[in-house]
């Protein structure tokens, strides 16, 4: 690739469509379960089945979309295209997601849910390879995905700061119509003009030709790299830890806390500090390397997650305290996982000369959404088994089955993510080492291109007579 220089503007630019994209992706998570078991009226074993499918699903299309994003470019580049043809889908969509029509059927749901998905993978992974493919410099690419990472948070902010305002003004439950509502049009709104805003601004260059590895070999390649398996293993469980107590979360502070009324205001606040948190894991991940930064955070979040158990019920700034410990490590796991992905695609190059950016990060992003359908899939039944009720009252016993789900396995998880990476080989100084093996191998096949192009331009000019053999 060569180096072209982006302006701030034109990352800024870039990273837009980030807002709408987690606006969308919260939601899915957070607030639709809840709001199509409590005020659409399907079990709760029917929304986790239908919400996990669907991820399934997604996970389908990860690589079957990547390669046709890879492999079909158009006049204005390899990704922008893709990324303008996934806002009818996601418009659609999220208008027939946000703003049902009851009765609404588990049809009704699994099949918007599907076609959201699709325009889901088109944007998300169009929009990681873009931003992959800006920059060729090490520094500049950390710019582009903080820049990315920072939008993408706000979004969240911005989304879950409608709930928390329609909660202090009126008397709508948590998981209201109202709210679901506002989060669809936000994302309705805001969608095309930040696509609009990114394609308009932010160029894409184009990259060096590359010949096609047949997709069974490259298959084969990929699952053979044990780095990559570590991270897509730690990759799952940094994101079944958060989509378990995301998917629980309305139901645990409504419930179990006795503060419907200040859910989403509570749910502001970890996110809030979590933004707050990211340079302190940046930094950390400075000094004592970002494998070993992603394990300490798991385990951070393991320690502090469970202190929710002593506080008492129905206390607002306790659970404020509580969300603002544990917020610190969110926002960790998937930027340093992405980072350590980086490295990891180095060793691929360094053993196949090819690039194969956006195949790697659609399997990162497989793993998420896994663990996010892992996380729905399994304790939404979990819920009907401890017969809990989203609409009605719980005995004191349910409650306490549902605090000890809540806490218990992400904790475990979270640890289970540490242990994983904490002794990760791919390391600095094996980094550094890395890089020097492929600048020594580029520069190389540099010199070779430039001998042989020399060479077949000093053979057509003395065919032509244009070049004396003779030097005279």
């Amino acid at each position: 690739m060569e180096k072209h220089k982006v302006t701030r503007w034109q990352i800024a630019a870039f990273g837009l469509p980030s807002i709408p994209i987690s606006a969308l992706g919260l939601p899915i998570v957070v607030y639709l379960p809840p709001f199509y078991a409590h005020d659409m009226g399907l079990s709760l074993t029917v929304v986790g089945t239908v919400f996990m499918m669907a991820r399934f699903w997604d996970v389908i299309t990860d690589p079957v979309l990547g390669m046709v994003s890879d492999r079909f470019p158009s006049r204005w580049g390899r990704r922008r295209h893709w990324i303008v043809i996934s806002a009818p889908l996601l418009l659609i969509s999220a208008y027939m997601l946000f703003m049902p029509t009851p009765p609404v059927t588990w049809v009704y749901l699994a099949g918007w849910m599907f076609f959201l998905y699709i325009g889901w993978t088109l944007i998300t992974i169009s929009h990681m390879s873009w931003g992959a493919e800006l920059s060729a410099d090490y520094d500049e690419r950390s710019t582009i995905q903080g820049m990315r990472e920072f939008l993408l948070i706000f979004g969240m902010f911005t989304v879950l700061a409608l709930p928390a305002i329609i909660e202090s003004v009126s008397e709508a439950g948590a998981g209201g119509a109202e709210k679901v509502a506002a989060m669809g049009w936000f994302i309705i709104i805001l969608l095309p003009i930040t696509i609009g805003l990114a394609v308009w601004v932010t160029p894409e260059f184009p990259s060096a030709p590359h010949q096609q590895i047949p997709w069974k070999r490259a298959w084969g390649m990929i699952m053979r790299n044990r780095l990559l398996q570590r991270v897509l293993v730690a990759d799952l469980l940094v994101n079944i830890a958060p989509a378990i107590t995301g998917s629980l979360y309305i139901f645990f502070a409504s419930h179990v806390m006795g503060l419907p009324k200040s859910a989403s205001l509570l749910l502001l606040i970890y996110f809030i500090a979590g933004f707050v948190g990211i340079p302190a894991w940046i930094r950390m991940s400075h000094i004592a390397g970002k494998h070993k930064t992603l394990a300490i955070a798991m385990v951070y979040g393991a320690v502090t997650l469970p202190l929710v158990v002593f506080f008492p019920r129905g206390e607002f700034w306790w659970l404020f305290v509580g969300n603002s410990l544990y917020g610190v490590a969110y926002g960790a796991g998937s930027f340093l996982l992405r980072s350590i992905m980086a490295d990891v695609i180095d060793t691929d190059y360094l053993e196949t000369g090819q690039r194969r950016t956006g195949l790697y990060y659609s399997l990162l992003s497989m793993t998420a959404k896994v663990g996010a359908a892992l996380a729905v899939g399994i304790t939404y039944p979990l819920l009907d088994l401890i017969q809990f009720t989203p609409g009605g009252e719980n005995s004191p016993e349910t409650l306490n089955q549902f605090m000890a789900l809540y806490v218990a396995m992400p904790a475990l998880v979270m640890l289970a993510a540490a242990f994983v990476m904490w002794r990760f080989p791919l390391d600095r100084a094996a980094q550094l080492a890395l890089r020097r093996k492929i600048e020594e191998r580029d520069g190389k096949h540099r010199a070779h291109e430039a001998s042989d192009a020399a060479a077949a331009v000093a053979a057509v000019g003395t065919a032509g007579g244009v070049i004396d053999p003779s030097g005279d």
